[in-house]
């Protein structure tokens, strides 16, 4: 195989792997050497400075998706918000909305974000994780680093955002919303959802931004 074509071939795996043009694949693989690995890697990190641009763009068109898990046992609606009804009908916006659902009904978070979390429940944790290692006899300054690490660990598991993916844990659900803007071009609002399991007191959580 000449290397023009070998070029053009690594291009069009490069297109059908990440959603980007043909230009931008061409730099990604002449700044990579040709490496396919380190390609995607370079146009996922332009891909993510391109969302953080339009993360203040209004997202007001979207989804609101059902997803049932465990014979009926769990339950979850989602609202997921992109800017325009055309792409909130492609099958990219869809298989993001229903990756959230199944993220939801997996790892049961309490919020989106951790904007929501109020001060007073930070300042209970922060306070549960301070006795827990104010024993220690460390100095104060090491259990403070103990007590945020903590924080962060807790930020980690109940805002459904900075968890890890269940389909590719290297990565966060904010990460892969960022992926979804990269690929529709499109700001993305995780809006809020609501989470049903059978013998729950509580059963409903409603997380709005």
């Amino acid at each position: 195989m000449s290397s023009k074509g070998s070029s053009l071939a690594q291009v069009k795996e490069l297109r059908e792997r990440t959603g980007a043009g043909v230009v931008d694949c061409q730099k990604a693989l002449a700044e990579s050497s040709g490496d396919v690995e380190k390609a995607i890697v370079f146009l996922r990190e332009k891909g993510l400075a391109a969302a953080a641009k339009r993360a203040g763009r209004t997202a007001a068109q979207g989804l609101v998706n059902a997803y049932i898990h465990g014979g009926g046992k769990i339950g979850v609606l989602v609202e997921v918000n992109c800017e325009t009804d055309f792409v909130a009908r492609t099958d990219e916006f869809q298989r993001l909305v229903k990756d959230i659902a199944m993220q939801i009904a997996a790892t049961n978070p309490r919020y989106v974000r951790r904007e929501e979390v109020a001060e007073a429940e930070r300042e209970r944790e922060r306070a549960i994780y301070r006795a827990q290692t104010g024993q220690s006899g460390k100095p104060a300054a090491v259990i403070d680093r103990i007590v945020e690490g903590k924080l962060e660990k807790f930020y980690s598991e109940a805002c459904l955002l900075e968890q890890p993916f269940i389909r590719d844990p290297h990565k966060t659900v904010d990460q892969l919303v960022k992926d979804g803007v990269a690929r529709t071009g499109e700001n993305i609002v995780v809006r809020r959802f609501a989470r049903f399991q059978i013998g729950e007191a509580e059963a409903a959580t409603d997380k709005a931004e």
